[in-house]
């Protein structure tokens, strides 16, 4: 029998390798980009050779794919599988980010790329579209008109407010939160009025009117736990 191939440090190729050289990219893409982070970088941080790593990888393009189908396969379970919060709640709860976490890897990994034939290019896209549609199956549930233009107007402020928070260096989620409140309850017929009510406890007493748009910067959404995955 043959000695399996032994990478740096004396590190043997085996099941753990394929999980070493996941966790040193998502260490490394985050912190100093994808372009910047080479497989020779890569294979140190992991302690593997680079035989081992294109054992498991066909190449940088399908490591850089993989790592982002890691980040959250299940769409943000921690916000839109939470039974304890309405679904008007929940909504708003997809908001509730730190100023401290990275840029969303999706965005980053897009616009590092420029190549939308990119494997990880694609995935960023299914990703997106994924999160816009949870957004809407919920609007849904919350009993909006239009679910799909609610998903897809709460996706474009999410992005925003991520891209606006890394580039000013100052959270802009208590904004976007605010505006989404609007949308949200704009986005709700009069049909449902009752349990909007029920659930709009930051604009004051039952059967106060909504805001209109341009009062959104009045409004100041209670911020809800989302635990959601740094």
């Amino acid at each position: 029998m043959t000695e399996l191939e032994k990478g740096p440090k004396g590190r043997r190729r085996g099941r753990g390798a394929r999980e070493r050289i996941l966790s040193a990219s998502q260490q490394l893409f985050r912190e100093q980009g994808i372009n910047r982070t080479g497989m020779d970088q890569l294979c140190a941080a992991a302690e593997v050779s680079k035989r081992t790593a294109y054992q498991h990888f066909t190449g940088k393009d399908e490591l850089v794919a993989e790592y982002l189908r890691r980040f959250d396969p299940s769409v943000l379970s921690g916000v839109f599988d939470r039974t304890d919060l309405t679904p008007r709640e929940r909504l708003l709860a997809a908001f509730d980010v730190p100023p401290t976490t990275p840029l969303c890897p999706y965005i980053a990994a897009a616009v590092e790329l420029h190549d939308p034939q990119h494997p990880a290019s694609q995935c960023a896209r299914d990703y997106k579209k994924a999160v816009a549609a949870r957004l809407a199956d919920t609007a849904r549930e919350a009993g909006a008109a239009d679910p799909e233009q609610l998903g897809e107007q709460l996706a474009l402020l999410i992005d925003g407010a991520a891209a606006r928070t890394r580039v000013l260096n100052a959270d802009a989620f208590p904004a976007a939160a605010a505006i989404a409140a609007v949308l949200i309850d704009n986005a709700i017929p009069a049909t449902a009025g009752d349990d909007r009510r029920r659930e709009c406890r930051e604009f004051g007493p039952v059967g106060q009117t909504p805001p209109r748009v341009n009062d959104v910067r009045k409004v100041q959404p209670e911020r809800i736990q989302s635990h959601r995955p740094a």
